[in-house]
């Protein structure tokens, strides 16, 4: 379980694995949170849940992506964890709990910022394990 960057000539391509889909959607939370800032100097200080809703997996995971973005860089909360859990009716519901402490851009090591995610090369796929992979707008 976890998360590597794939090549690509302009952009972050990242590719997820997984045993079930709220791991993946977690771990692809800290893959946007990891490619903007070190995510290892983060403290699990504070807390802040969310939700987000897509009409089908890939447009879940499309909003779950930015609205991670929206929140690091527009409100400046850097996750360092994400617990995540998943609700199928009429389309799909995430909703996550996300531990982490207010950005500082010289204690977390700010890396690059991300424009926004795309629907290009995104794929799921669910077989013995779940792999997620996706591509960050740099």
């Amino acid at each position: 379980m976890g998360y590597k960057y794939l090549e690509h000539a302009t952009d972050a391509f990242i590719e997820v694995t997984a045993n079930t889909l709220e791991e993946a959607f977690e771990q692809a939370g800290i893959s946007v949170v990891d490619t903007i800032v070190d995510i290892k100097s983060i403290e699990e200080k504070m807390e802040k849940e969310i939700q987000v809703v897509g009409k089908d997996m890939n447009n879940l995971l499309y909003n779950w992506l930015e609205e991670i973005i929206i929140i690091t860089i527009t409100e400046g909360f850097v996750a360092k964890r994400f617990l995540v859990r998943l609700q199928e009716s009429n389309g799909y519901k995430l909703v996550a709990k996300l531990r982490g402490e207010e950005l500082d851009v010289e204690k977390h090591h700010f890396k690059v910022e991300i424009k926004a995610p795309t629907f290009h090369l995104m794929e799921i796929k669910k077989n013995n394990q779940i792999l997620m992979r996706f591509l960050l707008d740099l």
